[in-house]
């Protein structure tokens, strides 16, 4: 378990701050920048939250565990949106954006990291 769950927090950290970066260099705009680097964060926090989920269903439904974890990560995107961009001053449209891509992405991968 530690093993997939260190490999598959790894591969996340490092795809969600490549992204950030690219959108960080290519927008030099400061409010973009930081509500990226902010749903990046939370991105990482809910994929070691629905990894977790994925992973302690695994011995009885992989597709269920997954299942709630992506319900995990919708719910995530959704009270972001309503909420957590107004309480901390974000720009909507790029802290949306990009934690739907970062969410996407890593999740693309959760398949490998779940295998036994």
């Amino acid at each position: 378990m530690i093993r997939q769950f260190g490999g598959f927090m790894a591969a996340t950290i490092a795809i969600v701050c490549a992204g950030s970066l690219v959108v960080a260099t290519a927008v030099p705009n400061h409010d973009v920048a930081r509500a990226v680097w902010v749903s990046a964060g939370v991105v990482i926090v809910v994929q070691a939250g629905a990894f977790f989920i994925a992973w302690s269903m695994r011995p009885l439904n992989v597709i269920a565990g997954w299942g709630m974890g992506m319900l995990l990560r919708l719910f995530t995107l959704v009270l972001f949106g309503m909420f957590g961009v107004k309480a901390l001053a974000l720009s909507l449209e790029p802290a949306l954006l990009s934690m739907a891509g970062f969410f996407f992405i890593s999740t693309l991968i959760e398949p490998v990291f779940l295998k036994p």
